[in-house]
């Protein structure tokens, strides 16, 4: 097969088989989201604990993680966490990928969180405590309701910038549409069309996603502004 130009008879028989593994990137672009989501709360109160050296730690583990590529991690979760000895787990790539997509994106999940919360006014956390409301009534009831609807916008847009890296699993055996191309490309011998498909199908998928994000994003930037027009509107008035 002449491997050096483009090929409609290779694009359409390989297209049935590249989208068979659309169902292993989506699933593991939702399982990877909410798992960053979770444990972006738990980098969050981590964070809040009222300890110097014990902040610094957790700061400097966060950071290690965002400065440190998701490819190398997830080869050392799949291929160098099994060597480890007493704690050595050897996972499969679905769980290997899981936890290191999940725990790398949480990091900058958790510091969306972090602004969100600062941006909750302090009169709020003031009222928490004249109300003496308990730690969990006063996150579940004044904090989080306030502080997570304003992330929403950024937490859509790492959905699609996850989406779009969970082809890193395919390195370490996760057989998702990536996967797919590469060993149609290898049997073949032509790359070029199975990759063009792995783009169009990304395309369709995420474009769509950031179109609605935008609109997400601006309706709740609309929101926000009525809001604050209204509080200084009420402020102005019981000066």
């Amino acid at each position: 097969m002449n491997n050096n130009s483009w090929s409609w008879d290779t694009f359409l028989d390989a297209f049935p088989i590249v989208i068979q593994g659309i169902g292993i990137t989506l699933g593991l672009t939702i399982t990877c989201y909410v798992f960053a989501l979770v444990f972006g709360l738990v980098w969050t109160f981590l964070r809040r604990v009222p300890n110097k050296p014990f902040h610094f730690v957790v700061t400097w583990v966060m950071e290690f993680i965002r400065s440190t590529p998701p490819l190398v991690q997830l080869f050392f979760i799949y291929y160098a966490w099994p060597m480890i000895p007493v704690v050595g787990v050897a996972l499969s790539p679905f769980t290997s990928a899981v936890l290191g997509l999940g725990i790398h994106f949480s990091t900058y999940i958790g510091e969306v969180y972090r602004s969100g919360i600062d941006g909750v006014d302090k009169g709020q956390w003031e009222a928490s405590r004249a109300l003496n409301f308990s730690t969990r009534q006063k996150w579940t009831r004044i904090v989080l309701p306030q502080a997570i609807p304003p992330t929403v916008p950024m937490l859509g847009n790492y959905l699609i910038i996850m989406f779009k890296e969970v082809p890193l699993a395919s390195t370490i055996g996760v057989v998702g549409i990536l996967q797919m191309a590469n060993d149609y490309g290898a049997q073949h011998w032509t790359y070029i069309e199975p990759l063009t498909i792995v783009a169009i199908l990304f395309l369709v998928l995420s474009y769509p996603s950031a179109i609605l994000i935008k609109k997400l994003e601006n309706r709740v930037n609309g929101n926000f502004n009525k809001k604050s027009a209204l509080s200084a509107m009420e402020k102005g008035g019981a000066a």
